[in-house]
């Protein structure tokens, strides 16, 4: 499998789905290389960002269940393919 180091940006509107997000994120640990979390008030929403090294499947599964969970956007940023 092809693996790709990627960004998945989040974008938390609900905190009530936190906990699901962290379920999700520690399911796939031996993947993500870091993470970074910036709350911001003035808006009401905190921002995620998550480094990950990982098949290209894992990845876009990943980031497409964070968006599942009500309160929650993600988008993936790819490495150039090597």
């Amino acid at each position: 499998m092809d693996e790709r180091v990627a960004l998945i940006g989040i974008i938390v509107e609900n905190e009530e789905g936190i906990p699901k997000l962290n379920e999700l994120l520690h399911e796939n640990a031996k993947f993500i290389i870091g993470r970074m979390g910036l709350p911001y008030e003035k808006r009401g929403v905190n921002i995620i960002s998550i480094a990950i090294d990982a098949p290209q499947d894992v990845i876009s599964t990943l980031s497409g269940r964070i968006g599942q969970i009500r309160g929650m956007s993600s988008k993936v940023i790819y490495s150039p393919k090597r």
